[in-house]
């Protein structure tokens, strides 16, 4: 697994965006025009509890969140709190890569590949 700004590789294949990384192993972009009309006060599209909404379906053991190369990604009160649910590792991007290539439990990981 690497990463660039603007970019991941997992399992092989370059995603040149934010993706949703579910319990199964799919990957999927991140829906980020769910939190858009956040931009304005965040100064970024933060993540908000629309986007984790998946997680109580998946219930995963462990959630990541990448928060870009250098750590900007910006959480909304209700993002936090659906989190709050699950024990949730949260850091640059380039860090959280290495901890989900060693992670052996199911997880679920939402990363943000740019700021």
């Amino acid at each position: 697994m690497r990463t660039g700004f603007g970019w991941i590789e997992y399992r092989g294949k370059v995603y040149e965006h934010d993706v949703i990384i579910h319990t199964n192993g799919e990957v999927k972009k991140r829906k980020k025009k769910l939190s858009s009309h956040l931009k304005r006060d965040f100064g970024h599209t933060p993540l908000t509890e629309m986007e984790c909404a998946f997680l109580t379906r998946e219930r995963p053991s462990v959630v990541y969140i990448g928060t870009g190369q250098h750590g900007a990604l910006p959480f909304t009160e209700g993002a936090r709190k659906v989190l709050g649910d699950y024990p949730t590792i949260i850091g640059p991007t380039p860090d959280i890569i290495k901890d989900l290539e060693r992670e052996e439990r199911p997880y679920a990981a939402i990363i943000h590949v740019t700021c």
